[in-house]
């Protein structure tokens, strides 16, 4: 493989940063309702349809909800350790 596939793994990398960061917005406006605004309902567009789904399956609790933390490891999980182990791979495979 080339670099320029690596490239591309930094390219999915970056997105699921991105999306981290979308995820932590959403975070922050349900704690403090003050900030919601117009710009809220296209952050919600992105986080929600991957954290709906796993909230069917794992509901809040006690007001915390589980689904959203786990939903956010994952995707920091497979941003930091999976996406540059792959692009490793496909360098020096």
């Amino acid at each position: 493989m080339s670099p320029l596939s690596c490239q591309l793994y930094q390219l999915v990398a970056l997105l699921l940063k991105l999306f981290l960061g979308a995820m932590i917005l959403s975070a922050l406006v349900s704690w403090v309702p003050s900030l919601r605004g117009p710009w809220t309902s296209y952050v919600d567009r992105v986080v929600q349809p991957v954290v709906d789904p796993v909230r069917r399956f794992i509901p809040p609790v006690g007001g915390l909800d589980i689904s959203f933390m786990l939903v956010f490891l994952a995707v920091s999980y497979i941003a930091q350790r999976i996406v540059p182990y792959v692009c490793y791979l496909s360098v020096y495979r």
